[in-house]
């Protein structure tokens, strides 16, 4: 099986369909060569590590912080025989891991942004409110889960949340209803919760479930996501060879706000001091390959309703050296973090 990620219609709490998403569209700006090494720091169920093995006669160096999708992959590793490797580990961390593997570049690096149709699938991981599961959605069984947060976050942090990471509009409300309810028991379901959501949001028929901005806030918190979105393009710009490629696939506007800004940035010229507008010019460090973001073609989303919301973004790796600034730093001080709750 191969695995699509995201949040969209079908992410929180419709069928989750094992496709990678946009694969055409990713190949094309990849352009595995034979004797290539790619990089894919989101590995799922290998959908995009097997396509690109099978594209070029290269190596792959895959990535997951899900120790289950790691141990799923042990098939697909034996099948390309010493051309796959697969790594237990976050992805912000992608340049360290291929270092540590021995590879000071590599010629593409591919980031399918979100949760995994199989996280989805399998009820135990608390991430889908399609069947009731323990309130978890932990990618890598450690820290704070879900449950911690909306049973222990005072309530305007938690509406906080909700709004910012959910972009759900009735935050304040759910934020309310979930202490009130908390009050009386803990909350522990998937089911239990999206229901205190459901109660609150209100949806017109052949919109998304109500639950499902608050699902998606959850996630991103508990996962510390937009932060290791953030971390990771740093990583593959320093990883990256002059001509290597950077492809990503994202799902909702936070991600690709996200990447927009950083390739944006990246694809021209700044100076060194912005105090100092006359001091030497830092050259680009990317070049887009696409001006504006891909969307999946109509006959993949016909098949898959999950590739609706799917925003690819490409660029290729320019000579001049990786920046040591941050064009993130500003929209990430926006955010929530988990990180603020465990110092709390």
């Amino acid at each position: 099986m191969m695995a699509g990620r995201g949040i969209g219609p079908d992410a929180a709490g419709g069928l989750a369909s094992h496709l990678p998403v946009m694969l055409r569209e990713v190949l094309l700006h990849l352009a595995p060569r034979d004797g290539g090494v790619y990089l894919d720091a989101t590995f799922g169920a290998g959908g995009y590590s097997r396509a690109i093995l099978e594209a070029a006669n290269c190596k792959v160096v895959a990535i997951d912080r899900d120790q289950n999708a790691v141990a799923g992959g042990s098939a697909l590793v034996e099948k390309f025989s010493g051309r796959l490797t697969l790594v237990e580990d976050r992805f912000s961390r992608l340049d360290r891991v291929a270092h540590d593997l021995g590879f000071a570049s590599v010629d593409g690096v591919v980031l399918d942004i979100g949760v995994s149709s199989m996280q989805i699938d399998e009820a135990g991981r608390g991430f889908s409110f399609r069947g009731d599961g323990p309130l978890d959605m932990r990618m890598e069984r450690r820290g704070p889960g879900a449950a911690d947060v909306v049973n222990t976050l005072p309530e305007a942090e938690l509406a906080r949340v909700i709004s910012t990471l959910g972009e759900e509009r009735r935050a304040r409300a759910v934020a309310r209803t979930i202490v009130e309810t908390r009050k009386t028991a803990p909350i522990e379901t998937t089911a239990t919760l999206a229901d205190l959501v459901r109660s609150k949001v209100h949806s017109k028929p052949g919109d998304i479930d109500p639950a499902t901005r608050t699902f998606q806030a959850l996630r991103i918190y508990v996962n510390d996501e937009l932060a290791e979105l953030a971390a990771a393009l740093a990583a593959a710009e320093r990883l990256l060879a002059p001509g290597g490629k950077l492809v990503v696939v994202s799902f909702h506007s936070l991600e690709d706000r996200l990447v927009k800004t950083f390739l944006n940035a990246r694809s021209r010229a700044a100076t060194s001091s912005r105090h100092q507008p006359e001091a030497r010019a830092l050259p680009a460090t990317f070049r887009l390959l696409a001006k504006k973001a891909l969307v999946a073609a109509a006959d993949e989303t016909a098949a898959n309703p999950r590739a609706r919301s799917a925003k690819l973004r490409a660029a290729e790796r320019t000579e001049t050296a990786a920046r040591a600034d941050d064009p993130l730093a500003e929209a990430l001080a926006g955010f929530p973090r988990l990180e603020d709750m465990k110092r709390g």
